[in-house]
């Protein structure tokens, strides 16, 4: 790499702000949506609305007009469940011959609307509440450009397919586009009762409404249905997916508290982790996040899982079990793909198809092998299954083959990455900007580049390998891995801390040489135990310095740095998931008070926003008084990671393990952040029963009250 900072790759256009708009997001499967405040899609350039299947926009304008104006919005919300969103609107002053020929808010428009199964459902509620009879016009406009998400995020296109639109009926409309891939894409939009106009572009309808009187209209906009599709299915279509979202979500334990704000923090996050679960054939996987990434990403989705473990450990077997069927075997460059290699993300989109962008299925990402060895493991800590660790060996040793060979190219016990061809991603870690990686003056690393925290994962790689290979009989491998292991740490500890930052180096570069910079990559190295006890304590320092702390999280790199910047997406911004591993490595260490400041940061600042959900990252600027967080432009919300962040702080603070093997729900050293009395944890389940555990403050610590016992678990509390 150059000095200079090369043109951002595949970056996201940040036209207009998604806070902006505050938008509203539907997902069921690999169909998601994003409404703005009204309900509508569209209506101006360069936005990130509209209804998507399988990476394409297949629906970018759909919007509702009264006398074609714009309604008034009077609310809107998205349900505590995810399941269903509704808006209240109303008429604005209407006027003909320059003259009010209706007062605004004498019209009433309720709208709802859900996903299910590849199409938005959608009822429009229309009432007269004036004291006399009204007729007024009703139109929906719709269309679609039928671009690739990555069009939507700002990739230019030599060239496209082709579009068209057909009357299928009175009440359909078909909106088609065959692809260059030679992929038909197609939505269909049907509407009942029969709209008086009905064209390829908008539907009419004419409504006379005595005082008081009401009428519906349902509406049905996706992937075409085989069955014939009626206003009446609406209810029982809106029945399924509800119980479809309460179903999966079921399975989660639960906690609620004595502070309320907490808990509706803890719904949000529950019922958006759920909302963005797709189930795919090997399993439940949590996609990335909408906007820009509702699909499987291998980081993101182990990441998810391991804070979320305790919480629902199928979770986790989903995605061990997709990441497994979809490991490379093969050396393929234009993918960053080796044997053993776990995916970075997948994408079904006609640009990948083509391979206008190399994410069909593509591995570059370094971090992802290590931390499928680490999940594997810490899954048998918590569930004990046997049978689904010995389906996966294979898998595992194959990552163990990638880490030893492909990752470590020059044999100095490192695990490196550098990209095999210019269209691959530059950065190959969970900071994977162009700028992330850089020296204390400010220039950039040259690769390959071995991470400080992939060093982490590799060691907590090793180790779980270790047990897993025990636990098959495989005892000469365990001990050839705990012995890599330790080899390892000393390895790491000589070439990797800087003892003047009070930190570990983020990197070393291609000549060995360490990245001197203060960066939050140091606070997940503490995440597997890999760094010494002295040294964690000085890293905790560290990070809760004002360098780092900006009162709302902990940034991602220091103020103090070259390339800091609070507004930058990987230099000097906070990343609620980032905060939450830091948070566990910290409680691993026995910082209990460091974990719980960090805790209190996030729960600050995810009250301060929309639908108390905390995005995929915000920027870093110092906390002042009574100002919220300054959002960062185009941030994911929700994201899994971030939407999983509270869960595992919950975890960090109260010391919380679940070990199948003894039967034993454990509270190592709890503590109560200083916004809880006390929380009640439902339905921790272990194979021989579940429990629901009250911990309350008693005097100086915390007592635990075992509420309800189903089976044989034991509840203790070490301090």
């Amino acid at each position: 790499m150059d000095d200079a900072v090369p043109a951002a790759q595949y970056a996201i256009a940040a036209n207009a702000t998604l806070q902006e708009r505050r938008t509203r997001t539907l997902k069921h499967g690999d169909t998601f949506a994003v409404f703005d405040q009204r309900g509508d899609i569209g209506g101006e350039p360069g936005n990130s609305e509209g209804l998507y299947n399988r990476d394409t926009r297949i629906l970018s304008q759909f919007q509702l007009l009264l006398e074609e104006a714009r309604p008034l919005l009077l609310s809107s919300t998205t349900q505590d469940d995810n399941a269903v969103f509704s808006a209240d609107l109303s008429n604005p002053d209407l006027l003909m011959d320059g003259k009010i020929a209706l007062r605004r808010e004498q019209i009433h428009v309720q709208r709802t609307k859900f996903l299910w199964e590849g199409a938005c459902y959608e009822r429009v509620q229309v009432r007269n509440f004036s004291d006399t009879p009204l007729h007024i016009r009703l139109t929906f406009r719709f269309s679609s450009d039928f671009a690739d998400l990555f069009e939507v995020r700002g990739e230019k296109r030599a060239s496209r397919g082709e579009s068209r639109a057909d009357l299928e009926s009175g009440q359909a409309v078909a909106l088609s586009y065959m692809g260059l891939d030679k992929i038909e894409r197609v939505v269909r939009i049907s509407f009942e009762p029969a709209p008086k106009v009905l064209a390829t572009a908008r539907a009419s309808y004419e409504l006379a409404l005595k005082p008081g009187e009401s009428r519906r209209i349902f509406v049905r906009y996706g992937v075409p249905d085989t069955a014939p599709w009626t206003g009446r299915a609406f209810y029982r279509q809106m029945r399924a997916a509800r119980h479809a979202l309460r179903e999966s979500s079921g399975r989660a334990a639960s906690a609620d508290s004595s502070n309320s704000v907490f808990n509706e923090i803890m719904r949000r996050s529950v019922s958006d982790l759920y909302m963005l679960i797709t189930d795919t054939p090997q399993g439940h996987y949590p996609y990335a996040g909408t906007p820009w990434f509702s699909t499987p990403f291998g980081r993101d989705g182990i990441i998810t899982a391991l804070m979320t473990l305790w919480l629902d450990p199928s979770i986790a077997k989903g995605v061990l079990r997709f990441l497994a069927s979809t490991q490379a075997t093969s050396v393929e460059p234009e993918r960053d793909a080796e044997p053993g290699k776990i995916l970075h993300e997948m994408r079904h989109g006609e640009m990948a198809n083509l391979r206008e962008v190399p994410f069909g299925r593509y591995y570059g990402s370094v971090d992802s092998t290590p931390l499928f060895l680490l999940l594997l493991g810490e899954y048998f800590v918590r569930t004990g299954d046997l049978d689904t660790v010995r389906s996966l060996w294979p898998n595992a040793e194959a990552a163990l083959r990638w880490i030893d060979t492909y990752g470590d190219r020059d044999g100095d016990g490192f695990v490196e990455y550098y990209r095999q061809t210019k269209e691959g991603l530059a950065n190959q870690g969970w900071k994977d900007s162009q700028d992330a990686v850089f020296h204390h003056d400010g220039s950039m690393a040259q690769g390959p580049i071995a991470l400080c925290e992939v060093q982490a994962y590799v060691y907590g790689a090793k180790r779980h390998g270790a047990l897993l290979a025990a636990s098959l009989g495989h005892h000469a491998l365990a001990a050839t891995l705990q012995a890599q292991a330790a080899s390892l740490q000393k390895k790491f500890e000589e070439k990797f801390w800087c003892e003047e930052l009070s930190a570990y180096a983020i990197a070393l570069d291609g000549a060995k040489q360490p990245c001197r910079v203060v960066s939050s990559n140091s606070g997940q190295v503490l995440l597997t135990g890999i760094a010494s006890a002295e040294r964690a304590h000085r890293v905790a320092q560290t990070l809760l310095s004002s360098a780092m702390f900006s009162g709302w999280g902990i940034r991602t790199v220091a103020t103090s740095e070259a390339r800091y910047n609070p507004m930058s997406y990987h230099n000097g911004s906070v990343w609620p998931h980032d905060n939450g591993l830091i948070a566990m490595g910290l409680a691993r260490y026995g910082e209990k008070d460091a974990a719980c400041r960090v805790f209190g940061a996030m729960f600050d600042a995810a009250s301060y926003m929309d639908l108390r959900r905390l995005p995929e990252l915000f920027c870093g600027f110092t906390r002042r008084e009574r100002n919220a967080p300054t959002q960062y432009p185009v941030a994911c919300s929700p994201q899994a990671w971030a939407s999983a962040t509270t869960i595992c702080l919950l975890q960090a603070t109260l010391g919380l393990e679940l070990f199948d093997g003894s039967r034993e729900v454990a509270f190592y050293r709890p503590v109560l952040p200083e916004f809880l009395e006390h929380i009640h944890l439902r339905n921790l389940r272990l194979s021989g029963g579940s429990v629901d555990v009250m911990l309350h403050r008693y005097g100086d610590g915390v007592a635990a009250t075992v509420t309800r016992r189903d089976g044989d678990v034991v509840v203790v509390v070490r301090n």
